[in-house]
């Protein structure tokens, strides 16, 4: 698990040149409003706010995700996955989940709790901290082709054919 980890910060770096992201929301660690509200995870369920900026050429759009890499299976835990975010926009607001402050054009995918839209973090209890990365990838296409009932996994996919740079923050969330 440590060479994943070494790997994934490596490949962060090499892909994150002309690419930054920041939150005021993410740091460190998560806070109750990012946590889930339901299966006793009792947080507010709010999207963080997200801003970036970027130096490179060929960006057509935007896609983000969230992803618990530590959630106990195969393919981790995806909270949140948007894209379609044009290449204009720099940011995504506090809530924009549930507040339907999306930009125009902009679409979510269906989360692992089975719903489209932002779910936040809810490890089990008495588990080691989970890693919840934040990933904001920057796309040579304008729209990905992916059926609206596509799943995180497979919208996650789609995002991977057509990533030109991608930059991430990662927090600790436990319970």
């Amino acid at each position: 698990m440590k060479l994943l980890t070494i790997l994934f910060i490596i490949s962060n770096l090499l892909f994150s040149e002309g690419l930054s992201l920041s939150s005021n929301s993410l740091g460190k660690y998560l806070n109750k409003e990012q946590v889930y509200n339901g299966y006793s995870c009792g947080g507010e369920n709010i999207s963080p706010d997200l801003h970036w900026s970027t130096t490179l050429n060929g960006v057509k759009s935007f896609a983000v995700t969230i992803h618990d890499i530590d959630a106990p299976r195969k393919n981790g835990w995806w909270h949140w996955v948007v894209y379609d975010i044009p290449s204009n926009v720099q940011s995504l607001k506090k809530g924009a989940s549930s507040l339907k402050l999306l930009p125009a054009g902009a679409k979510e995918g269906r989360n692992d709790y089975g719903f489209i839209g932002y779910g936040g973090a809810c490890p089990p209890k008495n588990d080691k901290p989970h890693r919840y990365i934040t990933t904001l990838y920057a796309l040579n296409v304008s729209k990905l082709n992916v059926d609206k009932n596509a799943t995180a996994v497979d919208i996650y996919r789609e995002i991977q054919k057509h990533t030109i740079a991608k930059s991430s923050i990662v927090s600790k969330y436990w319970r």
